[in-house]
């Protein structure tokens, strides 16, 4: 991670945008333009993870005469929490916006989001209400830590009855009527997260331990942690794609999200204690990962066929 003498050089008021991709195709130019008509002073850094579909390949070409973006190259796919670790090392600005590539910033949006930081210097991490091309809010957007207890309340259906009976609090935060614009939760999306970069270098940047999903909820808790709040914007939206990668890797893509599921589990829940619980955990993840695959397989020939 960042040194001393890096730390000490962060530009104020300026904003880093890392941005990973992967095979994540043409649209990630558009997403970049957008970025850079940020009302913010940006500086884009691109971190590919060996991507072969062409894609990066154009956006060298598209953003050659722009030093406001640099893109960095991976012989080979390092996952996501480590591409991000990397973008980091030579990041200028004093925030870093961690953002997917399928995550339609407005020209406002980190002017807004860095006012947030602004106001409550206890804020460590911060993300934003995301939906979906239709409009709906993905739940991913505010979430409680994945317990087990709270995950059990989720699979089996009795969180719904949580708004009642608080003891059925599920890992999803359902929007309600009277939310506050700033909210703090356990975690938010690593689809947009972004930090005060003293927050990030002081709880060393990404665990990559994870390859793909749950090392944003693991940073979450860090950085919760080391002190610092985690809080989601609630006035603040972005439309999030989602998947413009993944839908070709559907078995790959879980199999690493359940590998996540098992390291965030192991590291933080009191439940991973109980050995019992430990072998339960562990045969519930791979089983349901197992009984998954079949149906990946079939959404990936219809994606195939469709292109």
């Amino acid at each position: 991670m960042s040194d001393s003498r890096e730390r000490s050089s962060a530009e104020q008021g300026f904003t880093s945008v890392v941005i990973v991709t992967a095979d994540s195709g043409a649209g990630v130019g558009d997403n970049i333009e957008r970025v850079l008509r940020s009302t913010a002073p940006v500086e884009i850094i691109v971190v590919d993870n060996d991507s072969r579909d062409g894609s990066i390949e154009q956006l060298a070409l598209r953003f050659a005469q722009n030093a406001s973006v640099r893109i960095l190259r991976n012989k080979e796919n390092l996952g996501f929490g480590t591409a991000c670790n990397r973008g980091a090392t030579i990041a200028r600005g004093e925030t870093l916006l961690l953002l997917n590539p399928d995550c339609l910033v407005e020209s406002d949006t980190i002017a807004r989001l860095r006012a947030v930081l602004r106001a409550d210097p206890r804020i460590g991490l911060l993300g934003v209400l995301q939906a979906g091309i239709d409009g709906s809010i993905d739940p991913a957007s505010r979430r409680r830590d994945p317990l087990l207890r709270r995950a059990l309340m989720s699979a089996s259906g009795l969180a719904h009855f949580a708004p009642r009976w608080p003891v059925f609090a599920g890992v999803d935060m359902p929007a309600a009527a009277n939310e506050p614009a700033v909210e703090p939760v356990d975690a938010v999306s690593g689809a947009l997260m972004l930090l005060p970069r003293k927050a990030f270098d002081r709880i060393g940047g990404f665990d990559e331990g994870y390859f793909l999903h749950c090392e944003d909820l693991d940073l979450c808790r860090r950085v919760r942690d080391a002190g610092w709040h985690v809080a989601c914007a609630n006035e603040v939206r972005v439309v999030h794609g989602k998947g413009g990668s993944s839908r070709h890797r559907p078995v790959f893509v879980a199999w690493h999200k359940r590998r996540g599921m098992w390291r965030w589990f192991s590291k933080f829940d009191p439940a991973a204690r109980n050995p019992a619980l430990r072998v339960f955990v562990r045969c519930a993840i791979w089983a349901a990962f197992a009984a998954s695959v079949p149906l990946l397989l079939l959404r990936r020939c219809r994606v195939t066929h469709t292109m």
